[in-house]
């Protein structure tokens, strides 16, 4: 840990320099004050985060014992868990999963060599070389020191990449000087294989290689969260994006077993996945998946799959590439017009055609690691083409992007490992889009783009990377308005957009109009009917008539009229004055609760109540108020949207009876979702946030289960639109979707993204049949 003390101050300075970066950053008036809080905070406690994070890691360093005597174990117990602990671990997994995806290797040498001098099986789940364990001391530290989560979150991203490479310093230090020292020069990789029913005996021969090559081996891990029985840590069954690791064929209790390539033992990584958000969950569990390839590819082919960059291909399968673009046979299977009649059997020649073509590349390839990536690139295609819940129409038009991205697999190996590669991005962006529509569903345009998408990319395949990242922002742009643009979904944004704007006002108007009156003697039923009445009649006729249109304007008018008729009237001139405008006025505070839908009894207790606080005005002998602030009040009444802040505040409240009477628009076909029910936790509102566009979800709601697709989001992120094939609107707000999803009553349509799923099963045929991928 003395690497670790030394880099605190450095790290105390990124999180100074990101704090300070950002202060002066565009946003809403909320976040720029929630910036400037943290960076208030941090300036003043800042010694104290790095004095104590200092002294918490040394505390770390000591044994803990027992009233025996005898070391304690944590493994197994039940413990309660502190209120925000969970949220503190996703926190901190976050920041040790980044510290991972640099120093797994080294890890994982340091742990072996540790646990060897220990004499253990593995290392303790609060031992400090764990990088769990640093980044919740750095956590637990920063909170105690008066700092919040909110800023943390801030600095993360910054602090992440310093953190991960001095760690991996560290663990390289370490590990020299363990085998300076003569601790492990070579890695048994006995020491890497856990026994389980059914292995070979531990009588087996032992195998050896130097430390330099004992990563490659080492590399047969379980995916994060695996189970040595074969199952897996506790997570939600359908994450987006999220993959098992453990499908058929990959069960590692049966005749193959690991360890966890983070470097931590079993109980330390299940621990580690059990504490993360679902999202983390499932990003770790597909990483584990393209990691396990990745690894398979180096044991077998060698260390051209590390590189970032490899050398063009060679020039005779750059010939046999050109040459199957340009077979006749080839563009008979595959280059068809991709009607929407096409069935199984038409599918069936294209993979036959893909089969066969894949063996003539390999005959062409004049390497191993070309061979090695024409056989993976071609299974994963092979997979995407048996998934029957793709369209036969739509599965051809994917088969035509296997040349294009083998291009980019060739030149650039990082695609099998980098779940955010924007090829990968592209084909499970198409995937999870249409895994649930029907082909009379408004399919035809989703089609249509999707040809598009990949007839741009055939026209620039020497472009590689950049043309699927061109082609994906160009998907996006298309899912934002197709889908809201379909049927019933079309009207119902509109109505949607206008709820939110005209629940989002009324807050805003309440509170702008709380500073307005703050400094003022106003009556507290006038007060009353302002805020709880008048503020929504002001948001409804911005909402349909328009923030500037006189009828708004003339409203506004009205609440400075009511504050200055309901004050103090000394006066005669202005005694006389009220009583020559009162009926006027009365008459438009009853237009206002009109547009509110409020029936003539409701009306009837508004007024009175209003006309008795008037009565008591105009007898009172107090000072008045000034015409100056009347005056100020009614240029600020005016103008009130301009001092409100960009983003909404706190829940919406909305039925479908306040849907019509906003709008005018029938709303029998909208199920509107309302605030209420559990309250979700910060990691479910985080997954909530992330669902994208156009993605399927099973939706059970008052006992019935509906296929509903993520149609739209609002602006601010408060609405989510629903959409069944058949038209039926679902209207939900954000912290009931995290609700939803907490429950299980919301849960997504794919398991896994597209080619998680499709590296997973290319991985099954490998494990089965290896000699395959070079044959």
């Amino acid at each position: 840990m003395v690497h670790v003390g030394r880099a605190l101050p450095e790290w105390v300075k990124v999180c100074d320099t990101r704090l300070t970066s950002i202060l002066d950053q565009a946003g809403s008036a909320r976040d720029m004050q929630a910036r400037r809080d943290a960076w208030t905070a941090f300036q003043k406690n800042q010694t104290t985060w790095l004095n104590q994070s200092r002294k918490a890691l040394q505390r770390s360093l000591l044994p803990r014992f027992s009233n025996s005597g005898s070391p304690t174990s944590v493994s197994g117990q039940l413990e309660l868990v502190a209120e925000g602990a969970i949220d503190d671990q996703i926190l901190a997994s976050r920041l040790a999963m980044q510290v991972l995806d640099k120093s797994s290797t080294e890890l994982n040498e340091l742990r072996l060599r540790v646990q060897h001098l220990e004499g253990r099986m593995e290392l303790p789940r609060g031992d400090v070389l764990l990088p769990d364990v640093t980044a919740r001391i750095l956590v637990d530290q920063w909170l105690d020191a008066h700092m919040t989560r909110e800023a943390w979150v801030l600095v993360q991203d910054a602090l992440a990449p310093v953190m991960a490479a001095k760690l991996y310093e560290a663990y390289k230090a370490a590990n020299e000087f363990l085998v300076a020292s003569g601790v492990m020069k070579e890695i048994d990789l006995q020491a890497l294989v856990r026994r389980v029913p059914g292995s070979r005996s531990e009588g087996s021969p032992v195998v050896r290689r130097d430390a330099s090559a004992a990563a490659a081996t080492a590399s047969r891990a379980m995916a994060p969260g695996q189970r040595m029985d074969g199952g897996s840590a506790a997570m939600p069954a359908s994450v987006p994006g999220a993959v098992s690791g453990m499908g058929p064929g990959s069960n590692f209790g049966a005749g193959r077993s690991g360890v966890p390539s983070s470097g931590m033992g079993v109980h330390d990584e299940t621990r580690l996945m059990t504490g993360t958000s679902p999202l983390a969950r499932a990003r770790m569990r597909a990483q584990g998946v393209v990691g396990r390839l990745k690894r398979m590819l180096i044991d077998r082919v060698g260390g051209d799959f590390e590189a970032t960059q490899l050398l063009p291909p060679s020039p005779r399968l750059q010939q046999a590439i050109q040459q199957q673009v340009a077979s006749p046979s080839v563009a008979a299977a595959l280059y068809v017009s991709g009607s929407s009649g096409m069935g199984a059997v038409h599918v069936e020649r294209v993979a036959s055609s893909l089969r066969q073509r894949t063996a003539e590349l390999k005959q062409a390839a004049s390497t191993p690691t070309e061979k090695a990536t024409i056989e993976v690139v071609a299974l994963m295609f092979q997979s995407i083409l048996a998934e029957e819940r793709i369209p036969p129409s739509v599965r051809v038009w994917f088969a035509r992007l296997q040349i294009p991205v083998l291009r980019v697999a060739l030149a650039e190996p990082e695609f099998f490992s980098a779940l955010q590669h924007p090829a990968r991005r592209l084909i499970d962006r198409m995937g999870s889009c249409v895994m649930g529509f029907e082909s009379n569903v408004g399919s035809a345009a989703l089609e249509a783009e999707i040809k598009r998408v990949v007839q741009v990319i055939e026209q620039y395949p020497e472009t590689g990377r950049r043309v699927f990242q061109l082609v994906f922002d160009e998907f996006q742009k298309f899912l934002s308005t197709y889908l809201s643009e379909q049927g019933s979904a079309s009207r119902f944004v509109s109505v949607a957009q206008q709820v939110e704007q005209k629940e989002t006002l009324s807050v805003q108007y309440t509170i702008e109009l709380r500073k307005l009156l703050d400094e003022m003697p106003v009556r507290d039923e006038v007060r009353d009917f302002l805020f709880k009445v008048w503020v929504d009649v002001l948001a409804v006729a911005s909402v349909k008539y328009g923030l500037k249109h006189e009828e708004t304007t003339a409203l506004k008018q009205v609440a400075s009229d009511l504050l200055w008729a309901a004050s103090a009237k000394p006066n005669r001139n202005d005694r006389a004055r009220v009583i020559q405008q009162l009926p006027g006025l009365l008459q438009r505070l009853r237009h206002g609760m009109g547009l509110l839908g409020f029936p003539t009894s409701l009306q009837d207790q508004h007024i009175k109540s209003v006309s008795d606080t008037l009565a008591d005005a105009f007898m009172s002998r107090t000072e008045p108020i000034s015409q100056e602030s009347l005056d100020n009040l009614s240029d600020r009444l005016a103008n009130l949207e301009d001092y409100l802040p960009a983003n909404g505040v706190g829940d919406l409240d909305l039925d479908t009876e306040s849907i019509e009477m906003i709008t005018g628009v029938d709303a029998s076909n909208i199920e509107v979702i309302n605030q209420g029910g559990s309250q979700p936790n910060e990691a479910m509102r985080s997954w909530a946030v992330e669902l994208q566009i156009g993605s399927w979800f099973g939706l059970d709601h008052n006992g019935k289960l509906n296929s509903v697709q993520l149609a739209w989001r609002s602006e601010r992120g408060q609405l989510y639109l629903f959409v069944t094939n058949g038209g039926r609107c679902f209207l939900i707000q954000s912290m009931r979707v995290a609700s939803y999803l907490q429950a299980g009553l919301l849960v997504p349509s794919e398991e896994e993204a597209l080619t998680v799923r499709a590296t997973r099963d290319a991985m099954a045929k490998l494990e089965a049949n290896p000699e395959r991928l070079l044959n």
